[in-house]
């Protein structure tokens, strides 16, 4: 069920759009014109529909041509990430003793070891610290260790513009608080902030923190305490999509990484990526995932390979609703709040937006009929009239779906 049309995309070519039926040749020539925009390249552009009632290909222009994705590079990310974890699946965030409990006295230190949970805000820790209360204990005779090893220590992902740095992404890490800031300021090293606010939501609580923090690791024999956990993953994969957020992106690759081919790093969590979609039958000629949101300029995609992404979701019934639900609505959420405000779009289509200096895209569903993948690349690319493309383009699917 999982890889019924999607194993369909991987033996059709743009020429099967022209196999179409003659009722969809009108529809085929109405699509190619809505893709003309003054400074576009057709040559550097890569589209494709295909109808999900029937898994036939009722347009396709390069689609096989590999392209930089933008944020739909997020897509690969959230399927991943469903198919391996569960759209219940929750990131926690714990707190471990090192040392031995006295009365109301901890003789020794307590260690925050952050799992990735993009989401986690200094109320989590709050929480956390008052359920450290909750257990009796008044009194920490040594520090906070803050530990980020879940994860590797690098801060940004290859292929990276250095100005990017804090500015599309905060600084990656497996424990990062309120995204890294304190104050108005975003810091170098989130997990330290994390030790350093997880220490004085201690003391608001009424537990006394003798000595100061420090970086570290979580020994096997250290003692559990207590934990959060972030929302469901279906709500963080929504997140992602909504609103295209780069960090969440980056964070759940790492995690998929860390779960899945024991190293929290941007490269196992590509790897894991690929086998997810290669298992679901996307066709990954052309497809290079180097990071998660598709900020890296190696960043490649082909529209058959994003189309076949959309269908495997969409015929998931474990994911579905959780999958679908994920993308912007055309002129009511997310990035999609501004575009496509008129009807037969409006509220009909669900798709998914990605703009850099060098690519835009826009790919999702029209309806309950067809799929979409549009990938538009330049040097620069002339994104106000790429994106009046893409928005003519789906007006006329939802027209007809």
């Amino acid at each position: 069920m999982k890889r019924a049309l999607a194993l369909a995309l991987v033996v059709f070519s743009a020429q099967a759009a022209a196999a179409a039926p003659a009722a969809e040749a009108g529809l085929r020539d109405r699509l190619d014109r809505a893709l003309n925009a003054r400074g576009v390249s057709r040559a550097q552009t890569g589209a494709l529909v295909v109808n999900l009632r029937t898994g036939r290909a009722v347009y396709g222009l390069h689609a096989s041509r590999s392209l930089e994705p933008a944020s739909n590079q997020k897509l690969a990310v959230g399927l991943a990430a469903l198919d391996r974890l569960g759209t219940a699946y929750r990131i926690p965030t714990r707190v471990f003793g090192l040392g031995s409990r006295s009365r109301a006295t901890w003789r020794g230190s307590l260690i925050l070891k952050g799992y990735g949970d993009p989401s986690l805000t200094r109320a989590d820790l709050r929480r956390l610290a008052r359920k450290i209360r909750g257990l009796g204990i008044r009194k920490v005779t040594g520090r906070v260790t803050w530990d980020e090893t879940y994860y590797d220590a690098r801060r940004t992902c290859p292929g990276w513009k250095p100005s990017w740095y804090k500015v599309e992404s905060p600084p990656l890490s497996a424990l990062v608080v309120a995204r890294g800031k304190v104050g108005r300021r975003t810091v170098d090293n989130p997990a330290r902030a994390a030790g350093i606010a997880f220490r004085k939501a201690l003391g608001a609580a009424g537990v006394r923190v003798v000595r100061g923090v420090r970086s570290g690791t979580t020994p096997a024999h250290a003692t559990p305490l207590e934990s959060v956990r972030s929302a469901p993953l279906s709500r963080l994969v929504r997140s992602m999509n909504k609103r295209s957020d780069n960090f969440y992106a980056e964070v759940l690759l790492k995690h998929l990484g860390a779960k899945f081919r024991r190293a929290g790093t941007t490269h196992r969590g590509s790897l894991v990526v690929r086998g997810v979609l290669r298992r679901r039958g996307v066709p990954l000629s052309g497809v290079r995932i180097v990071d998660g949101s598709g900020l890296s300029l190696r960043d490649r995609l082909t529209a058959r390979a994003v189309a076949a992404m959309l269908i495997s979701g969409w015929s998931d019934p474990a994911l579905k609703r959780a999958w679908t639900r994920s993308l912007p609505i055309a002129g009511y959420d997310g990035t999609l709040e501004d575009r496509m405000r008129r009807e037969p779009a409006y509220r009909t289509v669900r798709a998914k937006t990605g703009t850099t200096r060098t690519a835009s895209s826009l790919s999702g569903y029209a309806g309950t009929r067809y799929v979409f993948s549009i990938l538009q690349n330049g040097h620069p690319i002339p994104w106000w009239y790429a994106r009046r493309a893409q928005d003519r383009f789906a007006q006329i699917l939802a027209a007809r779906s």
